[in-house]
């Protein structure tokens, strides 16, 4: 007995049992981030969808000239780049980040279903050859601002909400929140050129009030899922 002390004893028992592998924790970028980035391939294929065509709305459908239009859409992205300094205050000193692309796409929301009924209700645009009266000039401005103040929350807080969700203490989220980004700026150009082929056509080639209307229906898509 005492030349087997110190020796490990063989128990067959222990052999068996089989070995737990740990179990693996489900990716962040395939189950959080694609919400948020269908919001943000959704706010600018209505963006886009809104301003490349924006002139030639105002000349033909609205009558306004060709110099003031311009002005109006320079006024409008403008608006659409210092509304942003709202959006990113609001969410690091009041609601956070969720709460205030949450609200915004509601007010984004707002703003283009209010320019899709502009398009659409005869009483808000001109006849032919007939410039607009001033109500159909502030229903359509107004809807116009709306849809400005609304990119102001979305434009400064998706990538970096979407950057929140990945630990940067697990290697699987490190490696991927770099994924997340690529995938970011893809569907930021998806959007951009959906935007500037498909909804330009269906504006100048089905009607105005479509045109608007299907960047509002994937924004009301865009907010259910992201809820």
């Amino acid at each position: 007995m005492a030349g087997m002390e110190g020796q490990e004893v063989y128990d067959p028992q222990a052999a068996l049992t089989p070995i737990e592998e740990p179990q693996r924790r489900r990716s962040t970028l395939l189950t959080v981030c694609p919400f948020i980035l269908g919001n943000e391939f959704c706010e600018r294929l209505a963006f886009y969808g809104l301003s490349t065509n924006l002139i030639v709305y105002l000349t033909h459908v609205m009558g306004e000239e060709n110099g003031f239009a311009a002005i109006q859409l320079n006024l409008f992205e403008g608006t659409c780049y210092l509304t942003p300094l709202l959006g990113a205050w609001l969410a690091d000193s009041a609601w956070g980040r969720y709460k205030t692309i949450l609200i915004f796409s509601g007010i984004y929301l707002v703003g283009m279903v209010l320019l899709a009924f502009s398009a659409w209700a005869p009483g808000l645009t001109p006849g032919p050859d007939e410039s607009s009266t001033p109500l159909q000039s502030a229903f359509l401005y107004a809807s116009l601002y709306i849809v400005a103040l609304g990119t102001g929350g979305i434009k400064p807080n998706v990538s970096a909400f979407g950057a929140d969700q990945f630990d940067e203490a697990d290697p699987q989220d490190r490696r991927e929140k770099t994924s997340f980004f690529n995938w970011f700026y893809f569907f930021v150009n998806s959007g951009s050129l959906l935007a500037v082929t498909v909804i330009v056509w269906v504006q100048e080639n089905v009607g105005w009030a479509l045109g608007f209307a299907i960047p509002a229906a994937a924004m009301l898509c865009a907010i259910i899922t992201f809820v």
